[in-house]
């Protein structure tokens, strides 16, 4: 069947393996031939076919497994935040905020009646508007032009700003471990992921440097409450990374401060007041609810039109009835003073149960977010294994990496909205799996 397989660049040769594989004649598990191999059956140079292999593996068509050599991938469901299907255990990893800290949207509703909104007038609800306009100014140089953009949600954006940027394999750095949603949009784009270490500040500047040498034309970065780590920049990290951009003032960097209204930290910026092509993307989906799907997005003007152009073709503009909503409820003082309260209640309940963990062996580092990004001195999955035969789902640090094998050893839980007496027997829990599992290796 691989002797099918033709072309003489690295797109034909993607093009031809693709085509097999859709009409069956390449199935899940079978191998492509070893690089050298193919190289010398198509009488083309050995980089050519690895460029291909990187594009069918970026497309998620073929994995490659080191020595085990690249196979044709089987349909797999990509991991996703929010509760996992169908599951009878106590799911700890669903990054959800506390629905009972959601504000009632009762109130607010009477504020969103008016006249409807027709084709060809702006996009922008006029009030709100004003309002993102000096909520994104605060957080942006006073000396870089600024244009705003709403977007259904964070994701929605940075789907459409790369779109706007890039094209086909062009490299994209990310943070390593990475929020799942990002990743998922650069892989699924079929840009070129390149992992950037991720430490207790934030990005690292060694990271950041090394993903612009090897040719990164974009960059998504979160400023604070980095998912999963929880890690947020500080002023000192965001100065030095601000400096090793300054020398690729036209690499289109993107900061998602999902966290905003709810972040127990100050923001920090590492867009300069001289970088050409940026974006500062706010959502409302944490203190608001997932099902408000809108993100205010501020950018230089060029990005912030060439953004407009991608939403042209399809939805074109976020409800207008949507923005009226968002916009009544963020003015709303009882509702801000509600956010004040979960931004509290998170930070005080992943401080609680980190000190639980500490306590039974497992030092914790408490970050910014909704969840606590655990290290045990075993393999996580292993761990979570065991969890599972304790009646709790949680998620492994794999999910969220790139490069970075210590992940391997985290966990990321979601323990905000436990009670007391269900945090205290998860940590117990949690300790007897790290437990069982240094058993069985010590036997083992």
């Amino acid at each position: 069947m691989t002797e099918q397989i033709t072309g003489g660049s690295a797109a034909d040769i993607a093009d031809s393996v693709r085509a097999l594989q859709e009409r069956g004649v390449l199935r899940p598990g079978d191998a492509l031939p070893p690089v050298r191999a193919l190289a010398d059956q198509l009488g083309v140079n050995r980089n050519t076919v690895v460029a291909a292999y990187r594009h069918l593996t970026q497309a998620g068509i073929v994995v490659t497994r080191g020595r085990g050599g690249t196979i044709v991938a089987g349909r797999s469901p990509v991991a996703q935040e929010g509760f996992a299907a169908d599951s009878v255990l106590r799911d700890v990893g669903t990054g959800n905020p506390d629905p009972d800290l959601i504000p009632d949207l009762s109130r607010a509703l009477a504020h969103v009646a008016g006249r409807p909104v027709l084709y060809g007038e702006p996009v922008i609800d006029r009030d709100l508007d004003a309002w993102a306009t000096a909520w994104m100014r605060d957080a942006v140089d006073p000396r870089l032009p600024m244009e705003l953009t709403i977007t259904s949600g964070a994701s929605d954006a940075i789907e459409r700003l790369l779109a706007q940027a890039l094209t086909r394999d062009d490299a994209v750095a990310l943070e390593d471990p990475c929020f799942l949603s990002s990743l998922n949009t650069v892989r699924l784009g079929g840009y070129r992921p390149v992992p950037v270490p991720v430490d207790a500040e934030g990005m690292t500047v060694d990271g950041l440097r090394a993903a612009l040498d090897a040719g990164a034309r974009a960059v998504v970065c979160t400023p604070r409450a980095q998912n999963p780590t929880g890690a947020s920049l500080s002023a000192a990290r965001a100065g030095q990374l601000r400096e090793v951009l300054a020398d690729h003032p036209y690499v289109l960097v993107i900061e998602d401060d999902h966290f905003s209204l709810l972040s127990t930290a100050p923001h920090h910026s590492l867009i300069g007041p001289q970088h050409r092509r940026w974006a500062l993307i706010r959502s409302v989906s944490k203190f608001l609810g997932p099902d408000m799907c809108l993100a205010v997005t501020a950018s230089d003007p060029d990005t912030a039109e060439r953004l407009a152009m991608r939403l042209s073709p399809g939805t074109t503009w976020v409800s207008h009835l949507l923005q009226r909503l968002v916009l009544a409820l963020l003015t709303d003082d009882e509702v801000r003073d509600g956010i004040r309260a979960a931004a509290a209640h998170y930070a005080a309940r992943n401080a609680a149960f980190a000190e639980k963990l500490t306590s039974r062996g497992l030092p914790v580092a408490v970050g910014d977010g909704l969840n606590l990004w655990v290290e045990l001195p075993v393999p996580a999955r292993a761990a979570g294994e065991q969890l599972m035969r304790r009646g709790w789902l949680a998620r492994t640090g794999d999910e969220f990496v790139l490069a970075d094998d210590a992940a391997s050893r985290r966990m990321r839980l979601t323990v905000h909205d436990l009670a007391d007496a269900d945090a205290e027997r998860l940590a117990n829990d949690l300790a007897a799996a790290v437990a069982a599992v240094s058993e069985s290796r010590r036997v083992g």
